[in-house]
Formats: C-alpha cells, structure tokens, sequence
C-alpha cells in the first residue's frame, strides 16, 4: 500500500520539483497552498502557479485560507519585535506554527503520514541536518519546529543542489517556466521593506537622538524601528571620520546607541524560549547567531530560564530577537531566542 504525503505547494520551482521526486518514489501524494497574508495580487500568481504544478504532477491541491493564525502566530508578533527594539525572525515562527503546525493538522485529516515541503535540509527522524548545498541550507529557519514531528517529515531536496533542481525543472516540457521565474522574498509578506509593514500598525518615522557610548548625544536618527544592531546608515553624527554602527536600541526613549566596529563584537550570549533535539544541558558545540553567517565555537549550559551560551571567538551585531541555533557538525541539536 502506498504511503500517503502531504506536500507544501507554494507555486515556487522547489515544491514543484519536490512533488515529482516524491511522485517518482512511489508515494500517494497530496498537495497544500497555504493562504497566509493578503499580499495584493500575491496569491492570484502563486496559486496558478501550484495548480499547474498539481495538475502537471496529477496531484489533488487544497487550498487552505490560515491569514487569521498567520497574523496572531508571524505578524502581529514580528510587529511586536520591532516595537520592543528587538529584530524579529519571522520565517522560524512561521515553521513551527503554519508550515510544520496547521499544516501537520490537516495532513491527519486527510490521512497522510508524512509531509514534505522544499526546504532544502535534511532530517534522520531525530535531528535536522544541514543542506548538501550549504548556500540553500535552510535548517537555520527549522530549529523551532518540535522534535516529535521529526519522524513524519520528508525533504527530498537536502541531498540536492539548487542548480541540479533548476536543471530538473528546465528539462521537463511544461514545466520549463518553473526553472526562470523569480525566487519569493525571504519575508513573504514584505512588499518592499519591513518598515512598510510597521507603518500600517505604528509610528515609525519619529526622529531621536543618537548617543555614543558614553552616553553622550552626538547626532540624530528618523525613528528607533529603522535600525537593527550593526546598521551603519541612516543616522548622523557629528564629527565622525570612522564609520558607526548601531550597538544598542533604546525604544522606550527612542534613542540609538552607536559606536565603531569593535563595539559590536559580542562574547556572551543569554537565550530565552529553548528548543532542544536531546537532552544534553552542559556542553560545547558551534552555534549561529543570524542566518547566512558562520557558526562559531562555544559553551552552553541550559538554565531554567533559557540558557547562557559563551562565545569562544567574538561575534560581531548580535541582536535580540534573533535565533541563536546549535550545530553539532552538521547536526542541528537545538536553539532559542536571543534574550
């Protein structure tokens, strides 16, 4: 009897390759396009998109309308992030609670046992493991997700390179569109900037004053929620010949802290909110501190707030709010929430 699978479909040259792998290796397949923001004219191109993909792959596709969780679950709380000074991480939210939460819910009502998406990562039913191509690895983005789920989850892209899938696509007739089109943006509800999201909800655009670290104010700034730590523009100040960075954010009194470069390195680190793949609470590892940079040595030890992770090396615009995750060669062990 053929296992049934549940597939993320979202219109994208990853998810359309991944249904026909998973067709090609036997499986009853199914497919899932999650409605999760009113981006206008957004889905109106996506969902073409994934029912040509289906069609294609000879596929049933569900559409499944999760805007409401998506905006109490990812945006409201990526809102809130910046309002409290801090950089949010909204695609970590939004895989432990639409893409590998709701979704895993309607997955047992239509009775598949596994579901597949096309991220590019690899699981062994007890930790996610890095990408093969470790420029698309996305396992950064997954260290939420609960490890009980890990079982169920298929990513027949983590042995695979982007080139090789795009070169998949292209060869196929019909589907050769599928290999050109644009990649979807990092934050799939951001038009253009973040701060565009933010001035439908706040006053963004509030002019401050900018401070050394001395405490000392030394030019201005347009609004505390334009800058993240380590930001080196949009702010002046005076008498400067070196270039300044945002060390620190102030919102309540909507001030910046700014300083020169070897002010931002960081050798300590305190985590709130962690999710652990076993059960060591004291040990040494590597651990990434923003996507897309480099995973550096350290100590952790768990505490009942969080965990205190030192820094064996500096570590240069680590910012609150951010993920801190824990690798163990390529195995991701864990993570939690810069605090």
């Amino acid at each position: 009897m053929q296992k049934k699978v549940l597939i993320g479909m979202s219109g994208g040259v990853d998810s359309t390759v991944t249904t026909l792998l998973l067709k090609e290796e036997g499986y009853e397949v199914e497919g899932l396009y999650m409605k999760l923001h009113s981006k206008p004219g957004y889905h109106e191109i996506h969902l073409a998109r994934a029912q040509k993909a289906a069609d294609f792959a000879g596929v049933k596709l569900h559409v499944l309308d999760l805007q409401d969780v998506f905006r109490e679950k990812v945006v409201s709380p990526f809102i809130e992030t910046y309002k409290e000074g801090e950089t949010p991480n909204p695609c970590a939210l939004c895989n432990r609670n639409l893409k590998f939460g709701e979704m895993l819910k309607f997955a047992d009502e239509i009775g598949a046992e596994y579901v597949a998406t096309g991220h590019y990562l690899k699981t062994d039913g007890k930790y996610l493991i890095q990408a093969e191509d470790d420029t698309k690895d996305q396992s950064y983005f997954l260290f939420y997700i609960h490890q009980e789920i890990l079982p169920r989850l298929l990513f027949p892209l983590g042995n695979r390179q982007k080139s090789d899938v795009k070169a998949f696509a292209a060869s196929i007739k019909g589907l050769e569109a599928f290999a050109s089109q644009a990649e979807s943006s990092e934050i799939c509800f951001v038009e253009t900037t973040y701060t565009e999201v933010l001035k439908e909800h706040l006053q963004v655009d509030q002019p401050g004053e900018v401070l050394n670290s001395e405490g000392k104010v030394v030019g201005e700034h347009k609004g505390y929620m334009h800058y993240t730590i380590g930001k080196r523009k949009g702010f002046t100040v005076r008498g400067a010949h070196d270039p300044h960075y945002v060390t620190k954010i102030i919102p309540e009194r909507n001030q910046i802290v700014v300083g020169l470069k070897d002010e931002l390195a960081c050798y300590h680190v305190d985590l709130r909110d962690i999710n652990m793949f076993d059960a060591r609470v004291s040990f040494d590892t590597t651990v990434k501190l923003r996507y897309r940079t480099r995973a550096v040595p350290c100590h952790v030890e768990l505490t009942k707030e969080g965990a205190s992770v030192e820094l064996k090396e500096p570590v240069f615009g680590v910012a609150k709010g951010q993920a801190a995750v824990f690798y163990d060669g390529d195995r991701l062990i864990g993570g939690g929430w810069i605090a």
